[in-house]
């Protein structure tokens, strides 16, 4: 028995190697697309007019990279594109959302507050604008009204766990209850 120990522990080894390969191959060649999409919308935008999808792509793309003023410019241009091209109202509240999120990551609840209001216009039963609103409304340190947004969620989403949590901690905080 002791004398395949050593060939135990060098085939576990390969095995955990392998494994440690395989996923770093996948995550080099995910970042290679998103690089290469990024570069080929990036080229593309600047020769010519791209669609809302386009813009709303690229915006995403710079988001994903921190970079929030690059992605509400473009942002900004995916609704000008979307209210040209009829675009549906759903598609339109997504990128409201994104656009709020870019803006709540540069430390303005105010303007994010109110994409995020748009984004509802659009598509009101959208549960992840209910949340980032309900997030804003605690950044600016209104719980009352972060309170109904997250209870609206839940009207949509009964299950949805942040909402849960969100309702449960601001009615201790509030001393209220439902």
């Amino acid at each position: 028995m002791k004398e395949y120990l050593p060939t135990l522990y060098v085939s576990i080894l390969l095995v955990l190697l392998a494994g440690i390969a395989f996923f770093v191959f996948q995550q080099i060649i995910r970042v290679r697309r998103r690089e290469s999409r990024f570069s080929r919308l990036q080229k593309k935008l600047q020769k010519e007019q791209g669609t809302a999808q386009e813009y709303y792509e690229l915006g995403s793309l710079y988001l994903d990279k921190n970079l929030f003023v690059q992605a509400i410019q473009l942002f900004q241009k995916a609704i000008k594109k979307a209210e040209k091209e009829e675009v549906e109202p759903e598609n339109i509240a997504l990128i409201y959302n994104a656009l709020g999120y870019s803006y709540y990551s540069q430390e303005q609840p105010d303007l994010a507050i109110r994409n995020y209001k748009e984004a509802l216009k659009n598509y009101p039963d959208y549960v992840i604008a209910l949340n980032n609103l309900g997030n804003a409304y605690e950044k600016k340190k209104q719980p009352a009204a972060a309170l109904e947004a997250y209870q609206e969620t839940l009207n949509y989403d009964p299950n949805n766990s942040i909402a849960k949590k969100r309702v449960e901690s601001l009615q201790k905080r509030l001393g209220t209850s439902s």
